[in-house]
């Protein structure tokens, strides 16, 4: 087998898109990258893969921790990253989260065509940009009072709908219906809260954005016919989180692990991986406002929806409904959930490293997912019951200048990666090499001119930041999620218009 070396970090390649960082020292479990070798050149070139490593060290971690094939460097634990830990014998750890608590993706499907759409991006993407907030700071769809953001945090999508902001079937077709019953908004403090009462409905900035794509490919047609896809159709999709909230609550809970469980933090190899030890007062606290947070931000991305729905319906002049804009679904990034999974287990029945001649039992884990998506196989019975049989949805965005996926859960998902496969092209430069490499105007002028791609953003830095060139190939990442069967392959969608913050 081959081996890699990238600093003081060795992979052997245990199989085809499969490489390991062998258990040694004070590892617990060993480490596996997902990666063609185009990729791990790329994912070598920063600190994800000794991030990776660090990640093995957090207690009760389940058979091995895992880098996706869009992984790249993030806080402590890296972007791409999926670890499992025991939810007795382990840990939680926030900074394995993520700041932005449930960023994650939806898409919308419309009974619209290219044909239809153009000659009037223009006109489209304007509208867009005018009736949805973005950028840094405050504005929302709606003004909230400090008692209805409690009650966003508490009963997520379901508050939406009571306000006439959703229909039935938007929660039926959202992961977990758009609803955390274990989230508690007094788990959230109220400098978070502050901070999310005036943006609810808001895209933010970085690399959140809303677009208007096509769909210009059908690989699996069995499963795009149940996904409601066809070839030409126009969809849309919107990428946010919890904005200044999320932010706010993983901050506060980071900085409340350094000061209640600093034996537990001089433990671990970088101080960014800060873990509550699984049944701590602190754990159980997180993991509540946690789920508020995943709240919040589903209906931060429904009231974005039911916007998005008015601005079609005005430039096209006909109802909402007509346009048949309903959702296909919406999944969450960085997120720690609950979940079942068979694992290695020692004499004790306790998680341990993963051997092929080690007892396997399932066990309640928490299943760290940063800049990771669950993907569910068919069969699993957290896939919404209209996708059951077909597997879960999978949405995976690429640049503003590339296509993006719709994939289903892979057969080999659970066996692999937790139910888990990539979530983007993943960064290839930093924001700050970006703004040095483009220059804003030309990257939209470019992607209008050479592709038919509308942009508009509240400044020229922001495109900078997002340029194609700054992102993994989407196509290498996708292809590879599908060759080792965690996520498969069911549509190819491009842009036809992006508004960006």
């Amino acid at each position: 087998m081959t081996t890699r070396q990238f600093g003081d970090v060795t992979l052997e390649q245990v199989s085809e898109y499969v490489w390991e960082i062998e258990r040694e020292g004070e590892m617990r479990v060993p480490a596996r990258v997902f990666a063609s070798e185009a990729l791990l050149e790329q994912i070598g070139d920063d600190k994800t893969l000794s991030q990776l490593r660090n990640a093995t060290h957090l207690p009760g971690i389940a058979d091995y921790a895992v880098c996706m094939p869009d992984g790249h460097q993030g806080y402590g634990f890296p972007v791409g990253g999926v670890g499992a830990t025991d939810v007795e014998t382990g840990c939680i750890s926030p900074g394995s989260v993520g700041y932005d608590i449930n960023c994650g993706v939806r898409m919308m499907r419309t009974n619209l065509t290219y044909e239809d759409v153009q000659g009037r991006e223009q006109e489209l993407v304007d509208a867009l940009f005018e009736a949805i907030p973005s950028g840094l700071g405050g504005g929302g769809v709606v003004e909230t009072s400090a008692a209805e953001v409690e009650r966003i945090l508490e009963d997520g999508m379901r508050w939406a709908l009571e306000r006439g902001y959703a229909v039935e079937d938007d929660l039926t077709h959202c992961e977990d219906e758009g609803f955390r019953p274990e989230a508690d908004a007094d788990a959230v403090s109220q400098k978070a809260k502050d901070r999310g009462k005036n943006q609810v409905g808001s895209l933010g900035s970085g690399n959140h954005f809303l677009e208007v794509q096509r769909v210009t490919d059908v690989f699996r047609e069995d499963v795009a016919d149940a996904y409601g896809l066809t070839e030409d159709q126009v969809v849309v999709l919107i990428h946010c989180g919890s904005r200044g909230l999320g932010h706010q609550t993983c901050t506060d809970y980071l900085r409340r692990i350094e000061k209640e469980h600093g034996d537990l933090l001089a433990e671990l190899p970088d101080r960014e991986l800060a873990a509550a030890p699984a049944g701590s007062a602190l754990a159980d606290e997180y993991y509540r406002a946690m789920c508020a947070c995943i709240n919040f931000a589903w209906v931060n991305r429904q009231l974005i929806m039911h916007r998005t729905r008015e601005v079609f319906a005005d430039v096209f002049g006909t109802p909402w409904e007509s346009l048949e804009m309903d959702l296909l679904y919406d999944v969450a990034h960085n997120i720690a959930k609950k979940e079942v999974h068979e694992v290695a287990v020692d004499e004790d029945g306790v998680p341990t490293a993963y051997n092929e001649g080690v007892a396997r039992r399932e066990r309640e884990l928490y299943v760290h997912r940063k800049g990771a998506t669950r993907a569910f196989p068919a069969g699993r019975e957290e896939v919404p019951p209209a996708y059951r049989d077909v597997g879960q949805p999978i949405i995976i965005p690429g640049s503003m200048g590339a296509g993006s996926y719709v994939l289903r859960g892979g057969d080999r998902s659970l066996e692999r990666s937790f139910g888990s496969t990539a979530h983007g092209a993943g960064r290839l430069m930093s924001r700050t090499q970006a703004k040095k490499e483009f220059w804003g105007g030309d990257v939209q002028s470019e992607l209008r001119e050479g592709q038919q791609i509308y942009v508009k953003a509240q400044s020229g830095a922001t495109v900078a930041e997002e340029a194609p060139g700054v992102y993994k190939d989407v196509d290498e990442v996708v292809r590879v999620s599908d060759a080792l069967g965690i996520g498969e392959t069911v549509a190819r969608t491009f842009p036809v218009c992006n508004i960006k913050g």
